[in-house]
């Protein structure tokens, strides 16, 4: 069975006698169908809607975390859509978390080759910066004038 969040709007011109018996009747809907009620939460009471609804303005807003099979959120929004005093509803699916995560395996550092030395001061031809132009940033100069590698000298074959 899966865990299931949903959440629906009654109309606040609703007694609260018929409010009452609309809220058993839906979770009677859950129970009779073979799910689950965790929590019925009320609280939230009746609020201002974001937009009017039907030209209503409030409504009466009712949580409930329920377990249930697969083929119950469907039968819940087929009765709600019917009933003419819920103004919205959503089911909404609840994932739940793996408790064990494996690590990821550490990779192996990856082997540095070796450095060779740069030649002395007095042996290397002084670099000349390539022009940049008045609109590029100091950084962009840098990107553009590369730091030129040594070339390696060649030693006559034996």
């Amino acid at each position: 069975m899966n865990r299931y969040e949903m959440i629906y709007i009654i109309d606040a011109d609703l007694e609260e006698a018929a409010r009452k018996e609309l809220i058993e009747k839906v979770s009677a809907l859950i129970t009779n169908n073979g799910g689950e009620i965790e929590k019925v939460d009320e609280t939230w009471g009746k609020r201002k809607l974001a937009y009017a609804i039907d030209y209503k303005t409030e409504g009466w807003y009712v949580l409930v975390n329920f377990k249930a099979p697969v083929e119950l959120p469907r039968e819940l929004e087929r009765n709600l859509q019917i009933n003419e005093n819920v103004l919205r509803y959503l089911v909404i699916k609840l994932v739940e978390k793996k408790a064990s995560v494996k690590p990821r395996p550490e990779r192996p550092a990856p082997v540095a080759a070796p450095v060779e030395e740069a030649p002395a001061a007095e042996e290397a031809a002084p670099a000349e910066a390539a022009p940049v132009a008045k609109e590029a940033p100091a950084e962009a100069a840098e990107e553009a004038a590369p730091a030129e590698a040594p070339a390696a000298e060649e030693t006559p074959a034996e």
